[in-house]
């Protein structure tokens, strides 16, 4: 038997897993990476401990299933998408932190985009806001930064690359400088309608063109990795950001198609077939992964602080010791008792777009206990999901399409049965888990697997996505639509 490596290097991990070709788990692997916060607002990871993290758990997942590198067909790629890393194309040493996804530092260079009139421009070619999140901005920065970088970036000794860029750099031995369309489309320079770099963005933000990876659909051959690495030289057949990924994974090949990964931050997708779709409700139009060169699309939602919100009861509040031990303090309360929790950490994303936005816990009576906090922490995740879903249905009916019927939903905290019947509660359809949840990196060995010729067909694919479970909202609308305007009141009072 043959097998996919997937390796799934996320923002609080990085975690390989081996899959067999039905798409069912044999082994998996997993390090925690350090979060480093050089001031307020500001994330950063070591990519070299990335690089090491994942090569190490690569190597762990194959000794756990008991086979070897000549046993894998394909090796395929997801990662935590708009994280920055700029390295030496020489030496291959990075010259900076990678800076994460959720820092905020470059939100000046993005205010200062806005006021000088790029904003719709920008969304029109990219099919997004312009906002920190994304990676220009903080490659522009970097840029700026750093002692020599722009001076070096234009003599063509440096490399720009998401994680998926950076790790298939160091995968090949320095053979590969590459990415995906999903991964490509997190940038605020590549035009997502004709699937190149801007050259227009690109002067903008005055970043060297020469800096940037080639693009390649999801499913495509991106070289080898080096023997010396998996002990056999394996194809790297499959590349996509984690959230396309997981639209992937989870069989959302059509339009009107909805998934919810509930992992650090959540993120709703809506693939919209071959038709980019401008959201007039606070979303973004992005790449969908694709396995052809013919462009397909999604829109999608971001919550910057999802299942991070338990980690903070955790660590923060001391509220519990571990992580799984939420539920059981949330459900020892029959609701949250009025208390409203917005994990406004680093800001608000989707629908609301409020940087300065700031957490907060309203609704507090002296009868209020930690379990009320929890219970309601645990349900600002559902409630921020709900706005989203509630955007794209904004959306959806000014195009006059037909309304979301199911929610498939996926990542860490999606195991949770209070927060998943909850979340059907709020949007009163059916929220649908898979046997396996791990859809992030099944979606990476999906494409690699369709590149190595295991899979046929995207046909195929759906045939093997199985239910687990099945959440049917229990709640009166009306009691929803209650609760929702709650939060938005709560929501209103988080701006400074």
């Amino acid at each position: 038997m043959t097998y996919i490596l997937a390796l799934d290097q996320g923002t609080s991990s990085s975690r390989s897993i081996v899959f067999n070709p039905e798409g069912q788990i044999v082994s998996l692997a997993q390090r925690e990476i350090t979060q480093i916060y050089p001031q307020p607002g500001w994330v950063e990871h070591d990519p070299l401990q990335i690089w090491q993290t994942q090569l190490d758990t690569a190597r762990e997942a194959l000794a756990k299933a008991g086979i070897t590198g000549s046993q894998v067909s394909a090796l395929g790629i997801t990662n935590q998408r708009e994280t920055t890393v700029v390295w030496n194309k020489s030496t291959g040493q990075p010259i900076y932190n990678a800076i994460v996804w959720q820092d905020r530092r470059a939100e000046p260079a993005c205010a200062a985009l806005r006021e000088q009139g790029w904003a719709d421009r920008i969304q029109a070619k990219t099919g997004l806001l312009v906002d920190a999140y994304f990676s220009g901005t903080k490659l522009q920065w970097i840029l700026d930064h750093v002692d020599g970088a722009r001076a070096q970036a234009e003599r063509g000794e440096l490399l720009f690359g998401t994680v998926d860029s950076w790790l298939m750099w160091q995968l090949s031995g320095g053979g590969v400088h590459a990415t995906d369309v999903s991964n490509a489309s997190r940038t605020l320079l590549f035009n997502i309608h004709t699937n190149q770099w801007d050259e227009e963005l690109l002067a903008a933000l005055r970043i060297p063109a020469r800096m940037m990876p080639e693009v390649h659909a999801s499913s495509a051959h991106y070289g080898h990795v080096k023997s010396d690495w998996l002990g056999h030289s394996v194809l790297m057949g499959g590349v996509a950001g984690d959230q396309q990924s997981a639209l992937f994974g989870q069989a959302c090949f059509s339009a009107g198609m909805v998934k919810n990964t509930y992992g650090t931050g959540c993120f709703m997708l809506m693939h919209t077939g071959g038709q980019g779709m401008l959201s007039k409700n606070g979303l973004i139009t992005t790449s969908a992964a694709q396995v052809s060169k013919e462009p397909l699309y999604a829109i999608e939602g971001s919550v910057f602080v999802g299942g991070a919100v338990v980690q903070w009861l955790r660590d923060g509040l001391h509220a519990i010791q571990s992580s799984s031990e939420v539920q059981a303090l949330a459900e020892s309360v029959t609701d949250s008792g009025g208390v409203m929790v917005v994990p406004a950490f680093t800001g608000l994303g989707a629908p609301y777009w409020k940087p300065d936005a700031r957490g907060s816990i309203t609704g507090l009576t002296r009868g209020s206990t930690v379990a009320h906090i929890a219970r309601a922490a645990l349900e600002s995740i559902a409630f921020q999901s709900a706005a989203l879903l509630q955007a794209m249905s904004r959306d959806l009916a000014s195009t006059g399409q037909a309304q979301v019927r199911e929610l498939r939903v996926d990542g860490g905290a999606c195991v949770n049965d209070l927060l998943m019947q909850f979340q059907a509660d709020l949007l009163g359809i059916e929220v649908v888990r898979p046997e396996v949840v791990e859809t992030t990196a099944l979606g990476a060995a999906y494409l690699a697997g369709l590149t190595c010729g295991i899979y046929k067909s995207t046909d195929e694919l759906s045939q093997l996505w199985r239910v687990e479970r099945r959440f049917r909202p229990q709640r009166a609308p009306a009691h929803a639509t209650e609760l929702m305007a709650k939060w938005e009141h709560a929501v209103q009072q988080t701006v400074l």
